[in-house]
Formats: C-alpha cells, structure tokens, sequence
C-alpha cells in the first residue's frame, strides 16, 4: 500500500513541487485548499488529475479532523499561510491566525485521531529577522522584523512544544529564501524575471523596485521540497536550516536576470522607495551544514541557473499570450 501525504497550502509553489516530488516517491497525495469561489490551480494543472484535491482551513479545526479522520495520511506537510511579508503589515491578525493559530489547530487535529503521524511545519528564515549572528543555524536566536515573521516564530515554537509534551514527530524546516518559475509574482525574485521578460519583450520600459541592496539566500523550490521529504523519513523529529549558504543582493539579482537576455539592468531599474519595508531584515544567509550531515542533502541548482531558469519560462509565457497581473509599475503585459 503507498503511503498517503497530506498537503496544506498544495496551490503555492512549494505546495506544487511537493506534491510532484511525492508522487515520484509513488505517494498517495492529498492536497488541502480553501473554500473559495476561484481557486488557483494553474501550478498542478500537470499533476491535477494524479492527486486528491480536498476543501479545509487551518481556520477551521473542525474540518482538519474530518480531513484526517478521512484520509489517514501518515505524513502531514503544513505549508498553508499567509506568507507574504507586505501583507502581514497589511492584515497582521489575519497572518496570526492563519499562519500562527493554524499549526496549532492542525496539532491539536493530528493529537485526536492520529499521533502517528508525522507532521512538517514550514518554518522561515524570516523568524531570524534582526540576526544575531552570521550564518544563521538552528541555534540562533529569532528576532521576527515583521507579522509575519512574528507568526511563524510561534508556529515554529507550538511545533517544538507539542513534539516534546506529546512525543509527536513533529519537525520544522527553516527554509530560506526559494523561488523558480512557479513563485508568485509579488515576491521579488519573481518580479525581477517578470520584469525583464517584460522589456526584452517590448511590453514595458522600466521595473521599479525596492531597497537594491537588501541580500538575500536564494535557492530552487524543488531542491528545498527534497528536503522537507528527507526530514519526514528520520527516525527521530529535529529542526533544520535549509539554505544555500550563499548571499545575494536584489541588485545581483538584476544583474545576473537582465544580463541573460543581453540588456544592463541600470539602463532599466528604478529604485523606488514606495517598495521599501517598514522594518528591513538584516543579512540573512543560512547555515545547512546539520541538513548535509543528517539528511544528506546539498542544494542542485545554483543561483544564476534558477534566475536564467525563471526569466526563459516567463520570456515564454509572455510568447504564448499569457497575461500577467501589473505588479512590475509596468503596462498591463498584454500583446
């Protein structure tokens, strides 16, 4: 008999990613998604018809235990949140409940009718937020710079707590920054690419962007769902870092993406100081050594292979007539 995955958040990218890498496992793969009247499938439109799409809410406790009670995963991806930063100043108690409250209620749901389970929690780099220390590991001490860091710091903590008081195998990933061409266009390694299939297209002019100089750890989303796997097949629940352990610039990102098509990104980005955020996070680079020694996992794909990777999928979406919401202060990309 397969195994059985649960999956929150299966829409997103690493929901996505995921939900491929465990079917090539040969997985049973349940995805979770919220009531809606639209819901966005556009990243599992290849592997729609291969996984079991379900209707639930980390708002909703009631309708985790049905999910589980039906299903019996015997592992549990968390990967649902509200988790982009800009909103969380936007909607800070709605980032709470889901993104802080929500581990919580899918704790509690897995405690009444399965603790065999074996549950992932989606831990962020952003909990680091004003480091204390350069790299950071999983000793490092958290200083959230956001809502929605400061969420995923308890999401983090109840994750621990409810592993140690209840003998759950419960672990969290500390995933720094990953992006490819599935990553939402609001993110801004994904409005960089955007961006500049947009201009070598004819369709805009100029990209505006925030703080040029904030850095970042920047690896592929389907070398880091490789490891949120690789966590859930130890013997014994642990916390991991999983980064690059590399840094990197916006402005290094604009280089590297605008010059893969031939242009000087100087000639077309603007910084513009609408895009900075209110509390900036420090230098953010990762310490993955744990995650080499114990999981055996090493990141494949490198920086400048992921940012030549996303500029040529959205050069042909843009090919294709694919139209793309205005989120670059450019036109409306439409042919």
């Amino acid at each position: 008999m397969p195994k059985r995955a649960l999956i929150t958040g299966v829409t997103g990218q690493d929901g996505s990613y995921l939900a491929e890498f465990l079917l090539e496992q040969g997985y049973e793969v349940i995805g979770m998604v919220r009531r809606s009247s639209v819901v966005n499938l556009d990243r599992l439109r290849h592997i729609q018809d291969r996984i079991t799409l379900v209707q639930g809410d980390l708002l909703d406790e009631a309708s985790l235990i049905g999910l589980l009670r039906e299903f019996r995963p015997h592992e549990v991806y968390n990967l649902a949140a509200q988790s982009f930063v800009p909103t969380s100043w936007q909607q800070p108690v709605l980032t709470g409940e889901v993104t802080a409250l929500g581990v919580t209620r899918l704790l509690d749901a897995i405690m009444m009718t399965d603790k065999t389970i074996r549950f992932y929690q989606a831990s962020s780099s952003e909990m680091f937020g004003k480091v204390r220390e350069v790299p950071q590991n999983e000793n490092t001490p958290f200083y959230p710079r956001s809502p929605y860091g400061v969420a995923k710091v308890y999401g983090h903590w109840i994750t621990v707590n409810y592993r140690e008081s209840y003998g759950l195998h419960a672990t969290s990933g500390i995933l720094f920054n990953h992006g490819s061409p599935r990553r939402g266009v609001e993110f801004v390694e994904r409005k960089i690419s955007l961006g500049v299939a947009a201009i070598k297209s004819g369709l805009a002019k100029e990209l505006r962007l925030g703080n040029l100089e904030a850095k970042r750890d920047l690896g592929f989303a389907g070398d880091y769902v490789r490891a949120m796997w690789l966590m859930l097949q130890q013997d014994e629940p642990d916390d991991y870092v999983i980064a690059t352990g590399e840094t990197h610039s916006v402005r290094e990102m604009c280089e590297v993406a605008f010059g893969h098509v031939g242009l000087d990104y100087r000639d077309y980005v603007v910084c513009d100081e609408r895009f900075f955020r209110p509390a900036e996070v420090d230098l953010l680079v990762g310490d993955a050594s744990k995650a080499r020694r114990k999981l055996g996992w090493e990141p494949r794909v490198s920086f400048e292979e992921l940012l030549c990777m996303m500029v040529d999928a959205d050069l042909r979406a843009i090919e294709q007539g694919e139209r793309f919401p205005d989120v670059t202060e450019m036109t409306t990309l439409r042919r």
